[in-house]
């Protein structure tokens, strides 16, 4: 589960001061305005997934909903159970002509612990395991190559256990999931340093990782 802790109030001013900055800055492009491709990647928590891809020049638009599992038309409680098959996961839309589905997959790496298969940081169960979705055969081999690169770079000194996978009926989550980061900044800070993402993260890549 999600959890929150208790922070100053100051803290939390500051927080929310940042975040109301971080949402002027922002500008997106019309999905309409170009020929898209998507990609689907699962990598825990959605909410810490949409802001590193939505920033990204080429990308148009990132969706947050669940996919991997039987059940249809999914509620979060329902797969927040665990019992649905399905994991949290994002659906990226993005012009190719401005960034490739491979450099996509080079800052998916850079968001998730790519050897915890049950699970991302502090949220787990099958709800939240990394995943990489592919559309077609193109992509599958684009992911496939990718996550050798990673195995043989040697960054990790466990196996890299992402599986690569077909995907399956994508459902939007609920409204208030989407854009999260934007709509409850000083939550969604707090939430993102307390589940020791960020920390991970650091370790592996550094703080000038991409996304």
């Amino acid at each position: 589960m999600k959890r929150l802790l208790l922070i100053p109030v100051g803290l939390l001013l500051l927080y929310g001061i940042l975040g109301a900055q971080e949402m002027k800055t922002e500008t997106r492009i019309p999905a309409e305005s170009a020929a898209l491709e998507k990609a689907v990647l699962a990598g825990g928590c959605f909410w810490c997934m949409e802001h590193p891809f939505e920033k990204l020049a080429g990308v148009l638009s990132v969706v947050s909903g669940y996919t991997g599992g039987p059940e249809k038309n999914p509620t979060y409680k329902q797969v927040a159970s665990g019992r649905t098959g399905h994991t949290e996961a994002v659906e990226i839309s993005f012009d190719p002509d401005v960034i490739s589905y491979e450099e996509i997959l080079e800052v998916y790496w850079q968001q998730i612990d790519p050897t915890s298969p049950n699970g991302q940081f502090v949220d787990r169960g099958s709800q939240y395991r990394p995943e990489i979705f592919v559309l077609n055969s193109q992509q599958r081999e684009i992911a496939e190559a990718s996550k050798k690169r990673l195995m043989d770079s040697g960054r990790f000194e466990k196996p890299i256990l992402v599986p690569v996978t077909d995907a399956t009926v994508f459902y939007p989550a609920e409204d208030y999931h989407q854009d999260y980061y934007k709509k409850n900044p000083v939550r969604y800070k707090f939430y993102r340093y307390g589940s020791g993402r960020d920390q991970f993260l650091d370790k592996y890549w550094g703080p000038d990782r991409k996304g």
